[in-house]
């Protein structure tokens, strides 16, 4: 969909794109035709398409043979894809992305991916969602502000680090694989933007407590990031539990939590709470 053609499509519904909703439409064919290529959508798989829009992305992976799942928050768009878009395969639910029932929505239980040009204003809360489900996508691509997939992207020791790099990445190796002009999209976003992959792992996949208490950990500590480890954690686990787990662990009680990796943090959280290792 070129710029006339995305114009003449919000026109025909009434429509000015939402900065508050993060209504930035991809324009540019080559860049999504990209996302196809890298995310290599197989034939009967199932797909999770979050902020539709018109279609662009939409079309292209349904020629891929895709069963593929759209949420739209937006009426009017919604009712455009009910009318312009009429393929078996499509299955369309108007409601907030952020409040799906996943479980529900997406068929018994089987393996899905993720491929999205996300919403800005709804992307920190819905990978956590993404996160917290009891089976996470297999692999998860995703168009999104520059400065969020950097976030999600970061390592130890660096002042993107934070409670969500952490979590990301005990379930994905998360690579951002092109940085995306403003100019791209309609209307513009005021930043540059990053087509980001996410690729499960299977390192702590059968560690079902682990991966439920870790995120607690890691939000408590991150809360006051520039403090001291063994002050964070006495405070809301008990000066002696805290100071026991990180010895347990080889953890300096005065180190700050953007310095301890994944496997710090996997560590830290068996010895907190008596975890099988």
């Amino acid at each position: 969909m070129n710029k006339q053609q995305l114009l003449a499509a919000l026109e025909s519904i009434g429509m000015r794109p939402g900065r508050g909703l993060g209504q930035n439409f991809l324009l540019d064919g080559n860049l999504l035709d990209s996302i196809v290529r890298l995310s290599a959508p197989q034939p009967g798989e199932i797909i999770l398409e979050v902020g539709p829009g018109f279609g662009a992305l939409t079309r292209r992976l349904l020629q891929c043979g895709v069963e593929l799942y759209a949420v739209e928050f937006d009426h009017r768009i919604a009712e455009y894809l009910r009318s312009h878009l009429e393929n078996p395969a499509f299955h369309l639910t108007e409601a907030d992305a952020c409040r799906v029932n996943y479980l529900k929505l997406l068929p018994g239980g089987r393996p899905f991916r993720a491929i999205a040009n996300l919403p800005y204003s709804i992307s920190t809360i819905f990978i956590t969602r993404m996160l917290e489900l009891p089976q996470p996508p297999g692999e998860m691509f995703f168009m999104l502000q520059r400065e969020m997939g950097e976030r999600l992207a970061a390592g130890p020791g660096t002042k993107e680090y934070g409670a969500l790099s952490v979590r990301t990445q005990l379930r994905y190796e998360v690579k951002i694989e092109k940085i995306v002009p403003p100019e791209v999209f309609f209307p513009p976003p005021e930043v540059d933007s990053a087509i980001v992959s996410f690729r499960r792992h299977e390192r702590y996949s059968a560690e079902n407590e682990l991966c439920r208490l870790l995120p607690g950990v890691v939000k408590t500590v991150f809360a006051q990031r520039r403090k001291q480890l063994g002050k964070l954690l006495a405070n809301n686990y008990g000066r002696e539990e805290a100071l026991a787990a990180l010895a347990e662990v080889g953890i300096a009680p005065e180190t700050r939590p953007d310095r301890l990796g994944v496997p710090e943090y996997a560590a830290l959280t068996r010895a907190l709470f008596r975890l099988p290792r």
